[in-house]
């Protein structure tokens, strides 16, 4: 694995709340333009702050959640496996994420046929194991079929929360024996396979769940996460990570934070991969 993480983003020029396909989104509300892109840049710069390299997707116009990369694939080495959007209003990002990926030298692979899968939104390396969310957005048996093509191993977990739609809103690894979570967007049986499978479990609460505390950034030992979460940023910094709130509340109305704006290029640090 490259010693700088690489992480690929996408410039918010025609970001904006068009549709609405998750409880987030609220097309009457919308988003600021001017201050999407100033909070966007200022995660951008923290990034390179905290010792990413970034590189950068052109946006396409008609396509405002092109911004959230994660949803684009889910690296692994230097296979990208794309997404196969389960709405119609991104279903036209596949081909752009197809030809920037495969630009970069990823073998490209899709999840099996007809099964809805969204890519690093929904599928996480915690050490060797892939977590994987279904239900929402992604399916279940497409995890499956994904995790035994690239002759790994997968933990399904049922999302019940609508507003936690993907696995990224709600769970983060930090390193191959600990984690961020919400408990409450998951089942029981979820619940139990986060508890029985990685050591050392750091729980959210509501509160700060609503402001995607989840949905952090990992850099080394930097976690870079939306504002508002000063619970879980104690609790980061008692356990040896350091720590950085950034304002990203207009993409938070559309469901998306500090992760869902950014996809690793070389893999998800926590993989520890040989």
């Amino acid at each position: 694995m490259d010693a700088t993480p690489t992480i690929l983003m996408c410039p918010p020029k025609y970001y904006g709340i068009e549709y609405e396909i998750n409880p987030w989104m609220n097309r009457e509300r919308g988003a600021d333009p001017a201050k999407a892109n100033a909070q966007w840049q200022a995660l951008h710069d923290l990034l390179i702050q905290c010792g990413a390299k970034i590189e950068l997707v052109e946006p396409v116009e008609g396509l405002p959640d092109m911004v959230f990369t994660a949803n684009a694939a889910i690296i692994y080495k230097r296979i990208a496996v794309l997404s196969q959007f389960r709405f119609p209003q991104r279903q036209g990002e596949e081909t752009h994420w197809r030809e920037a990926l495969a630009a970069r030298g990823y073998r490209i692979e899709w999840p099996p046929e007809a099964m809805s899968f969204e890519g690093a939104g929904d599928a996480l390396f915690c050490g060797e194991t892939l977590y994987a969310g279904y239900r929402i957005r992604s399916d279940a048996t497409g995890h499956q079929g994904i995790a035994e093509a690239l002759g790994i191993g997968v933990n399904p977990l049922e999302l019940v929360d609508d507003y936690f739609y993907h696995l990224d809103t709600c769970f983060c690894p930090l390193s191959s024996d600990e984690a961020v979570y919400y408990p409450q967007a998951f089942d029981e049986y979820g619940r139990k396979v986060l508890e029985q499978s990685i050591p050392h479990l750091i729980a959210v609460d509501g509160d700060e769940a609503q402001q995607f505390a989840c949905n952090a950034v990992v850099i080394g030992r930097h976690v870079v996460t939306s504002e508002g979460c000063p619970k879980l940023h104690d609790q980061l910094a008692a356990r040896g990570w350091t720590p950085h709130p950034t304002p990203l509340s207009e993409f938070i109305k559309a469901g998306g934070s500090a992760k869902c704006l950014t996809l690793r290029l070389d893999g998800e640090e926590a993989a520890g991969w040989k």
